[in-house]
């Protein structure tokens, strides 16, 4: 999907047709005061207190109605320069723009466009007339509190896009339309995967049944796969004192992101924003000899950071998550072949969950920025080169991104590229010389002198919420027999007949740990098979008097109409196959 904001033609015409939008409201609302009306990457908004007066999204095609209305009448957009007390003295009514005036710089030049009848306080660009603006479409109503601070009142915000062409606009319609059926927080809602609460709190989702089975599946599945290549797992607690991150330097660079401080009768904890502190602790709880390593610390543990409310997200953007997460301590010698290691898994993860569309990133620092960064240049220059290296020897593509590394080091992020909205990391492996000489940890190498070991920091799901989001909404909420949380629906045809040839196939099909669902309601045989497409059950049984009199199976895939007949033995070893195959 287009990023309307970056491209400059559509940034223009989107931020026009956000001042088309503010004149028609206030031709059909008098008394209607603005705020702020800018671009977005899908398009534009304009926050608008109306006072008593509460919109609908029914409102909207008038509004549209009069933006088409204001556009045919061809009107040129002009702009004025003013000086403060010219601007102040024009906007002297609408109390947003006389705060936006006076919390301007000194040397800011203001600036205003008129068109028509309508003038609005603006820095632009513009387009030459309203003419140009014809493709258009108002998108949604929300609230929004002005200055986005939960304190002031909330303002009436209307979304809305543009396009130069009524194809393009169409399509981009289209495809807002396929995101809103691909949002993994309607398929979570509707497949019963998570919930949300005031009650309990923003940003911390809570995992049902269905939700719970698929966490289930994905964090044995990632376990195993790291407990096969010589990870050892443990456990640690999801808070620290706060001399922990002080001492990894968390506290300094990272504090923005953190929860408050906790006063706990003499002592002060935080609720840990992530888990290297810890493993740096249990690292150093015992010595180590250079034969000791590599020592792959791993941890499936759940953290805490602090989001804006603003930037919540179903459970791709909250404020507790899951880390599949680890600490490989190694040798200097040893970074290559480790970091190789943890290639390769990536790579094994993506092949098997056929995720494909994702690029390589190497995240360094911006050397002129003294405040995001620990300061140490020779460690820096070290790592950054050891990662180029690193990557170049494996024979991967990857960009260079400045100004992205963590604070303690370099790193790889896996840039994945979702069906819904904009792309993001999904895994990560960062090289770090820096915690480990902050905890003074060691190992004795074959010269009998003590040394201090080089960390891989490295996530294959950065968290598992965000991968369950992702999938979610990759898969449009059909998952893979495998990862279903029903993989296995049963109908007997007459409840009186075979429920119980129904209920002995489901005995039989979980002895081999399939998950497995019986539909013994009164309903008609036809309604009970559109809900199990509706929940996007893998794989349907349809159970009568052949199917028990001959022992076998018929079942139906998801999205299918044909129906397949089976000997009982052999439709387990089909199934048996398909979920060994990650099918």
């Amino acid at each position: 999907m287009i990023n309307i904001k970056e491209n400059e033609r559509l940034n223009m015409l989107n931020h026009s047709a956000a001042h088309l939008l503010a004149q028609a409201v206030k031709h059909l609302y008098k008394d209607a005061l603005f705020w702020v009306g800018p671009v977005i990457e899908e398009g534009f908004y304009y926050d608008i207190d109306l006072g008593d007066t509460k919109l609908t999204e029914e409102d909207l095609p008038k509004i549209e109605k009069e933006m088409k209305k204001i556009s045919k009448d061809g009107k040129k957009i002009i702009r004025h320069e003013l000086t403060r007390d010219e601007a102040l003295n024009m906007f002297k009514d609408n109390p947003y723009k006389i705060d936006l005036i006076n919390n301007m710089d000194d040397d800011t030049v203001i600036s205003c466009y008129s068109q028509g009848d309508f003038t609005d306080l603006c820095r632009g660009p513009h387009v030459d007339t309203v003419k140009e603006i014809k493709y258009f479409k108002l998108l949604k109503i929300s609230g929004a509190y002005y200055k986005g601070d939960s304190n002031n009142q909330v303002l009436q915000r209307i979304y809305g896009v543009a396009f130069d062409k009524e194809e393009d606009l169409n399509n981009y319609l289209q495809e807002l339309e396929e995101a809103k059926q691909r949002d993994h927080r309607k398929l979570g809602k509707e497949l019963g995967i998570y919930m949300m609460s005031d009650l309990v709190g923003r940003g911390l989702p809570m995992y049902l049944p269905n939700g719970f089975t698929l966490w289930n599946t994905l964090e044995n599945y990632i376990r195993d796969k790291e407990i096969k290549r010589g990870y050892l797992h443990v456990q640690t607690p999801p808070l620290g004192n706060v001399n922990l991150y002080k001492t990894s330097g968390h506290l300094e660079h990272y504090k923005e992101s953190m929860f408050p401080i906790m006063q706990v009768e003499d002592e002060e904890y935080v609720l840990r924003p992530m888990n290297c502190p810890h493993h740096m602790v249990i690292y150093g709880n015992e010595l180590h000899s250079y034969r000791d390593l590599p020592l792959r610390i791993a941890e499936i543990a759940r953290d805490c950071r602090y989001e804006a409310s603003g930037a919540l997200k179903g459970i791709e953007r909250v404020r507790t998550f899951c880390q599949n997460d680890s600490h490989i301590f190694c040798t200097p010698e040893q970074i290559e072949e480790e970091f190789k290691g943890v290639v390769e898994l990536i790579l094994e993860v993506y092949k098997e969950m056929h995720i494909t569309d994702y690029k390589f990133e190497l995240s360094l620092r911006d050397p002129e920025d003294k405040v995001k960064y620990h300061q140490d240049d020779e460690m820096w220059n070290k790592a950054e080169d050891a990662l180029r290296k690193i990557m170049n020897d494996i024979g991967i593509p990857y960009e260079e991104k400045i100004g992205e590394a963590a604070f303690y080091g370099p790193k790889l992020d896996v840039q994945v590229k979702p069906a819904v909205g904009n792309e993001f990391s999904l895994s990560t492996c960062q090289i770090d010389f820096c915690l480990p000489a902050k905890f003074d940890l060691t190992y004795i190498d074959s010269d009998g002198n003590k040394k201090t070991p080089v960390v891989l920091h490295r996530a294959i799901f950065g968290s598992l919420d965000r991968t369950i989001a992702y999938y979610l909404e990759e898969t449009r909420g059909i998952l893979p027999f495998w990862l279903a949380p029903v993989e296995i629906n049963i109908i007997p045809v007459n409840n009186e007949f075979h429920l119980e040839y129904a209920e002995y196939i489901k005995e039989e099909l979980q002895k081999y740990d399939f998950r497995v669902t019986v539909d013994s309601r009164n309903e008609k045989l036809s309604y009970k098979m559109r809900e199990s497409q509706t929940k996007k059950i893998p794989m349907t049984l349809i159970l009568g008097d052949k199917e028990r009199d001959n022992k076998e199976i018929s079942y139906r895939l998801f999205g299918e109409k044909d129906t397949t007949t089976l000997k009982l033995d052999d439709f387990i070893k089909y199934i048996i196959d398909k979920k060994n195959n990650k099918e």
